[in-house]
């Protein structure tokens, strides 16, 4: 292949990588919109919630079934997640395209991509476990934000002294330096399972990065469209800006002020 040939395949496999992460980003964004409005709905009825209304034609109970739980979680996590592994995914394309003209084999970047999403995806059942606790208790509305004071306060505070933390930084930078993680962990693996194995540990470093974010979901509203979206693309911002572990330390500082005057609306 001439070297024109070799560019114009490189740029093609990298406009692939790009379209298929752009089109999976918007799928689930489409299925975050879909359970926001069936949810807004729901909660709208003045008849949801009301025993036996669940059995009725067209009514939907509010306490959502596990299944769906998990699902909507899920979905909103690939939503929200699958552009900041974006740098990485590109990489791992341009390795794979240099492993290539040697003649070497390597794994389509599908599976690394597969092994960040499995992470994500155990966080989401952690996520639906703690979610479904919850809403069988008087502490939490399902389809707004968190109805006590005392519960949202705890968990802004936890978020802000998470942001401080010694493994906020180092799960922060692994997801900030691809090529120093990939450097770190062996570099790229040419084999299927080998790839969706260093996409897991890249996923499990994302999500010890992330997981404090995400509870804020469940004190502003847990299908909150615009906090979903705030902090899509805080993540992103953390991930790729200069000034990102600056970011979360201010984020921390705020979160903390916010859960301290939470707090203080207790009353005695």
């Amino acid at each position: 292949m001439t070297p024109g040939g070799l560019l114009a395949a490189t740029l093609r496999g990298r406009r692939v990588v790009a379209a298929a992460l752009l089109a999976i980003s918007l799928l689930a964004w489409a299925g975050v919109l879909r359970f926001a409005s069936s949810m807004t709905a729901v909660a709208a009825s003045p008849m949801a919630g009301m025993p036996g209304m669940e059995d009725m034609p067209g009514m939907v109970s509010p306490v959502m079934p596990f299944a769906a739980l998990l699902a909507m979680w899920v979905v909103m996590m690939i939503g929200m997640m699958t552009p900041g592994v974006a740098p990485m995914l590109l990489l791992y394309q341009r390795v794979g395209e240099q492993a290539a003209k040697t003649g070497q084999g390597f794994a389509a970047v599908g599976w690394f991509l597969a092994g960040y999403l499995s992470a994500w995806l155990l966080f989401s059942v952690a996520a639906t476990l703690a979610h479904a606790l919850l809403q069988e208790s008087s502490l939490f509305a399902p389809f707004s934000m968190s109805t006590d004071a005392r519960l949202g306060g705890a968990v802004l505070l936890l978020i802000g002294i998470y942001q401080w933390l010694p493994v906020k930084d180092r799960c922060l930078t692994q997801c900030r330096a691809p090529l120093q993680f990939i450097q770190q962990h062996g570099g790229f693996a040419s084999d299927a399972r080998g790839a969706l194995r260093l996409g897991l540990r890249h996923g499990l470093y994302c999500v010890g990065c992330c997981w404090a974010l995400m509870l804020l979901l469940f004190v502003v509203g847990v299908m909150n469209l615009v906090w979903i979206a705030a902090l899509m693309v805080f993540v992103l911002a953390e991930k790729l800006l200069p000034e990102g572990p600056l970011l979360a330390r201010l984020a921390g500082i705020a979160a903390v002020v916010a859960g301290a005057r939470l707090l203080a609306m207790v009353p005695a």
